[in-house]
């Protein structure tokens, strides 16, 4: 099964690559890479890049695939994938979104500029804290932190519970638009400073969802996350399966 699903795909790729025969036609091809199947066979999940030309980066985005090749989700860049608010605090509860039966990824409650009563704020880092420190399947955290505003207290506090599991996470100072690049850079360069006896862990770059700045490279984060091959293995067996 798996040696028919992955063939079309490479096949594929390797029949686009046959027929360009003009320098343009490089920039149009779309490479297809790090194919991997679910447990259960279902679904593929694989990533799709391309070369903008024009902006000159390369461009990526990760899909899943029924094995019957009937249907085909979006994972990333999908802006009808979740409901936003405007309003800071309006996730209250952790949210999942199921991408296999052994995949999801998941929305915390927000923290920091939420208006919400204190005790309110107490019940959500009680439920963090538990949640980071203790749910063991947990492959990576993304932080968002406002670039004017990085290392608030509630920020190192969360920080401290990713670190304490050893669990990557890869920060966004956001709204970097709202700086000019020399103090945007310069935030940067500071956060990075001072978060350097955990670089093992801890990534940071610059963002801006306005001006789509970062987007690629926390879009390869996330791709490496979800094609981990420890996180499409196999579940482990009970004692009862093995035996």
């Amino acid at each position: 099964m798996k040696k028919q699903i992955l063939f079309p795909l490479i096949f594929g790729f390797i029949s686009t690559l046959a027929i360009a025969q003009v320098p343009n036609d490089v920039y149009r091809m779309e490479a297809v890479s790090r194919p991997k199947i679910s447990p259960e066979g279902s679904w593929i999940l694989y990533s799709q890049s391309k070369i903008d030309a024009a902006k000159d980066r390369s461009v990526s985005k990760l899909y899943m695939m029924s094995s019957d090749g009937k249907e085909t989700i979006t994972l990333t860049e999908q802006t009808k994938l979740a409901r936003t608010s405007r309003t800071p605090g309006r996730t209250q509860l952790i949210n999942f979104f199921s991408l296999t039966d052994h995949q999801r990824i998941v929305d915390l409650p927000g923290y920091g500029f939420a208006k919400v009563p204190l005790a309110v704020k107490k019940k959500w880092n009680q439920q963090l804290e538990r949640y980071l420190q203790h749910r063991q399947s947990l492959r990576g955290l993304v932080m968002l932190m406002d670039v004017r505003h990085p290392l608030t207290e509630p920020d190192q506090q969360m920080l401290g519970w990713a670190i304490s599991a050893t669990m990557p996470v890869h920060i966004l100072l956001t709204k970097a638009d709202k700086l000019k690049r020399g103090p945007a850079q310069n935030t940067l360069l500071s956060v990075q400073s001072r978060l350097r006896e955990h670089e093992e862990l801890v990534r940071v770059q610059l963002f801006s969802s306005l001006k789509r700045q970062g987007v690629d490279v926390l879009s390869k984060q996330i791709n490496r996350w979800l094609t981990d091959d420890s996180v499409l293995a196999d579940e482990p067996k009970s004692p009862s399966e093995t035996s």
